[in-house]
C-alpha cells in the first residue's frame, strides 16, 4: 500500500497547517468575543498537531503522534477550565466581550 504522503505531498500539509495557524492568529488578534478567541487558539493548536502528524508519517516515526495525543489531552483540560472561567465571568459581568474584562481589576 502506497503512503498517502507520496500521493498528496508533504508541502500541501504544510500549506494547510500554515493557513489554519494564520486563521487562528487572525481570530485571536482581531476578535473581541472570548469564545471566538478560544476557538481560534484551538485552531492554532490543531494546525500544529496536523504538522506533527504529517512529519511523523513522513519520517515514519510515531513520536509525533504520541505527542499529539498528549497535546490533545492537555487541550481538552484547557478548554474545560477556560469555559468554566468564561461562565463565571459571564455570571458576574453579563458579557463575554474581552474589552469588558478590564473592569475586573481589583
Amino acid at each position: 500500500m502506497e503512503n498517502i504522503l507520496n500521493q498528496i505531498g508533504i508541502e500541501n500539509y504544510i500549506f494547510l497547517s500554515v493557513l489554519l495557524f494564520c486563521i487562528g492568529v487572525f481570530g485571536v488578534l482581531y476578535r473581541r468575543n472570548a469564545i471566538i478567541v478560544f476557538m481560534s487558539i484551538e485552531i492554532m493548536l490543531n494546525a500544529v498537531n496536523l504538522l506533527f502528524v504529517a512529519f511523523s508519517t513522513y519520517w515514519q516515526d510515531a513520536k509525533g503522534e504520541v505527542f499529539v495525543f498528549f497535546s490533545m489531552a492537555v487541550a481538552a483540560a484547557e478548554v474545560a477550565v477556560g469555559l468554566a472561567i468564561l461562565v463565571a465571568v459571564f455570571r458576574n459581568i453579563g458579557s463575554v466581550d474581552i474589552s469588558n474584562l478590564k473592569n475586573l481589576k481589583g
